[in-house]
């Protein structure tokens, strides 16, 4: 089933595959889902062939004759089961089926199944732990104290794993083989027929001639980028190969260029539409509507990129960072060129349509897919020889979706199995019973350890398997000190995302040090500087519920002064701004700025405005000395 055969076949098998799973998600976008377990079994069961195919076992071995026959074995144990499920979907909807052996054993195939192709994929952390809970669902009676429960048998397990739609076949699988998969085949297409090379174009041209021009471009396409992707990681991978050496080139140190690079592509997890496929579970979680979901998201996200892109602009100020070449930034008639322009327009513009029509968002998204494939060829064919070009162009388009799909849908897979050992077992409510004891009362003390498991939970796991968990055991912490749901739920999807820069395990900041081929622990200080802001914004949601669009439009203005002026202090803190020619002056005038701008009352925020402002006058007045005595 891969290497072992002819490169070209796996590859073959590869396109194949990807045209199907994203000629499946386009038909039950246009005419609706399957029955809830038939749709999620056909996803998944296309999800496990195509893992065995981009990450066969033991590839480039020679024991891979026998990687083949693990492989062809995985694939035959997972088909049977979905098709299991697929021919007795009425018998297990209908009554309560009990478990028999061949459906335990089809129950364990499959569960190890998609934790194999997850540890392929991601590595062994977040197969461990769905391990761990799984074991500790089977064996929790032998463990004393709080914690312990009376157990389960593998028979019951079965029953609600594979048997039933809260295990494998549950909501978090549902969501992805859904609203997920829609939206990520909307993303590569979007990107692949034209949006790609307009977002770096657009980013070049907005933030290329300022100070600080190659880490503003950095910031602008990543930002871009990452509110189509879903991944920071991978978000790093692509926009990083172009901005990184554009930015070592313009002199920036490696480090610079690399923590720059991961906490802008981060920064895509946290912005609407998408946020990592975060916004779609959140919503199903919570029981909101998606739009709610966004515009809750929305201006903390603003905020995230305004503390990006005002440290690089302070930074390069003080350090006199290069910006682009005019000859290298890209005139607006090649941006706007139309040919290039219009599937990127007519897709979005399809989208939105959709959406305001009130249609279905899976529906919306497949009037923006289906726009994107018409224009794409309509404008690019001019010639026969054309066609070809064109159409190599979706087949990536599909390809890429699937890589994406693979990763999130495996690991909702596995995470829709610990959720389901965590509300069976009541480890939930256990944990957020003994976090809310350790905090007492104070509710920013039971938020700050919430923050800090967040952050050490996430470590080493995708964006979106992170806030399953952390969304199954810590929310419900916060949401029994009297936080609303979205307040809480927002704030540990926060923290869990930015697991991805914060030392030691910091994946976004490994993989940009590779490209940049620097050390990480310097990537990391800059990533931590860079990024700092967002490890206080979600505690602004507490004291400012109107950041979240949660207390009208007084509120959100409100949030939305005090939240300004909050990143503006701290994007002078962390880019080194100096007015006094004291270093440590300077820093606390900023930092007491950033503590007047978020107490609750508005004369305080009026004089961090005031402070603020002279802060600014103050620059330009040395700026202008300064030129004075180079004159």
């Amino acid at each position: 089933m891969s290497a072992g055969n002819p490169p070209n076949l796996k590859q073959q098998g590869i396109t194949l595959l990807s045209a199907v799973l994203s000629l499946f998600i386009l038909y039950t976008c246009a005419t609706g889902p399957f029955e809830s377990i038939i749709q999620r079994a056909i996803f998944l069961a296309i999800l496990i062939c195509l893992g065995v195919l981009y990450y066969p076992l033991w590839e480039g071995k020679k024991i891979r004759p026998l990687g083949m026959v693990v492989d062809t074995g995985m694939v035959l144990m997972s088909l049977t089961a979905c098709v299991y499920v697929i021919v007795n979907y009425d018998m297990i909807m209908t009554t309560l089926p009990m478990a028999k052996p061949r459906d335990i054993v089809m129950m364990a195939a499959l569960s190890l199944v998609i934790l194999e192709i997850a540890r392929r994929a991601i590595g062994y952390v977040f197969p461990t732990i769905v391990v761990i809970i799984l074991s500790y669902a089977l064996l929790g009676e032998y463990i004393p104290g709080r914690l312990g429960h009376r157990g389960f048998d593998i028979y019951f397990v079965t029953e609600t794993l594979f048997l039933g739609d809260l295990g494998v076949w549950g909501m978090l699988m549902g969501v992805a083989a859904t609203i997920i998969a829609a939206f990520t085949l909307f993303g590569s297409i979007l990107l692949n027929t034209g949006g790609g090379q307009t977002f770096i174009d657009l980013a070049m041209r907005l933030g290329g001639r300022a100070p600080g021009g190659g880490a503003k471009i950095a910031t602008i396409a990543s930002g871009l980028f990452g509110m189509v992707s879903g991944s920071a990681v991978a978000n790093v991978a692509t926009t990083g190969n172009f901005t990184i050496p554009l930015m070592k080139r313009l002199g920036y140190p490696p480090p610079m260029a690399a923590g720059t690079e991961a906490v802008a592509s981060t920064g895509g997890q946290l912005a609407p539409p998408i946020m990592g496929a975060a916004a779609f579970i959140m919503a199903e979680i919570i029981g909101v509507e998606y739009v709610t979901i966004i515009l809750a998201a929305s201006l903390p996200a603003f905020l995230f990129y305004l503390g990006v892109f005002m440290t690089i602009d302070v930074m390069a100020k003080e350090h006199d960072l290069g910006s682009l070449p005019d000859a290298d930034v890209p005139p607006w008639k090649d941006i706007l060129y139309w040919r290039r322009l219009t599937p990127v327009v007519v897709a979005l513009g399809a989208l939105f349509v959709g959406i305001f029509r009130g249609n279905a968002i899976q529906t919306a998204a497949f009037y923006g897919m289906a726009a994107a494939l018409i224009a794409f060829p309509v404008t690019r064919i001019k010639s026969p020889a054309d066609l070809l070009p064109a159409m190599d162009q979706i087949t990536k388009a599909f390809k890429d979706s699937s890589r994406g799909l693979l990763i999130i849908g495996i690991l909702l897979a596995g995470a829709q199995i610990m959720v389901a050992m965590i509300n069976m077992t009541g480890l939930g409510i256990t944990l957020s019973s003994l976090i809310v004891s350790l905090g007492g009362d104070s509710v920013f003390l039971v938020a700050f350890i919430v923050a800090v498991v967040c952050m050490i939970m996430g470590m080493g796991i995708p964006t979106t398997a992170a806030y399953v968990l952390v969304a199954a055991v810590l929310a419900p912490a916060m949401i029994k000190m009297g936080i609303a749901p979205i307040v809480a739920h927002l704030f540990v999807f926060y923290y869990a995302t930015l697991s991805v820069i914060t030392p030691p395990v910091c994946i976004a900041v490994f993989v940009g040090s590779g490209i940049a081929e620097t050390e990480w622990t310097k990537t990391a200080k800059y990533a931590l500087s860079f990024g700092a802001v967002t490890y206080v914004i979600p505690f602004l949601f507490i004291i400012y519920p109107g950041m979240l669009a949660q207390a009208g439009l007084e509120g959100f203005c409100r949030a939305a002064f005090s939240g300004i002026l909050f990143v503006l202090a701290f994007a002078n803190l962390f880019g080194g701004l100096k007015i006094s020619g004291n270093r440590l002056v300077d820093k606390l005038l900023c930092l007491v700025i950033a503590v007047l701008a978020v107490l609750p009352g508005l004369w305080t925020s009026m004089v961090a405005l005031l402070m603020t402002i002279a802060l600014y006058v103050r620059r330009r007045q040395l700026k202008a000395r300064r030129l004075k005595l180079t004159a």
